[in-house]
């Protein structure tokens, strides 16, 4: 069972239908909306301020959201994908956006709807990507304009399919 824990007077408010997987974490100010998922090892630490994630949006194993103390807060938008060990930092990520495996994204950093980050990118504190862009590397630049009807497409490919192992899960409970 997940381990949802209130802290300073904060209890994470999480729809009824998430997925939670056995070992998530979600602590403190966090709202999660319907239809997400949070996978194994993923850790929600909402202690030091808030952090919002809207609907259908999955949170891969061993990601970690978190934020600087009353500064920085983390807003993730709807249909939006965290890979595998992403470490987000207080940073705003628009609808439909996909963080690769084992990205970075800093502190006051917004990540654009339908943009992509490439696995690996580190994604430095203030760094705006645009809507439907491409960024990589170490730091994170700018590589192409995403077709949005692909970035569409291919995003909510992925949401949708966490969706889907998302329900295998509780055919089993």
């Amino acid at each position: 069972m997940a381990l949802i824990k209130s802290v300073r007077g904060f209890t994470p408010e999480i729809a009824e239908d998430v997925f939670l997987a056995d070992n998530a974490t979600v602590v403190g100010d966090v709202k999660i909306g319907k239809g997400c998922s949070l996978w194994f090892n993923a850790v929600i630490r909402g202690d030091v301020n808030s952090i919002r994630i809207g609907e259908h949006t999955n949170i891969q194993d061993g990601s970690v959201l978190h934020t600087l103390y009353e500064k920085s807060t983390i807003t993730i938008g709807d249909h939006v994908s965290i890979g595998h060990n992403v470490t987000i930092h207080g940073a705003d990520i628009k609808n439909g956006a996909l963080i690769g495996m084992g990205a970075t994204v800093m502190d006051y950093a917004v990540v654009g709807e339908g943009a992509i980050v490439a696995a690996g990118a580190l994604v430095l504190s203030k760094t705006i990507i645009g809507d439907g862009e491409l960024w990589g590397g170490v730091p994170a630049k700018f590589i192409k304009k995403v077709d949005p009807e692909q970035s569409k497409e291919l995003n909510q490919k992925i949401a949708n399919n966490y969706a889907m192992y998302a329900s295998w899960y509780s055919e089993n409970e």
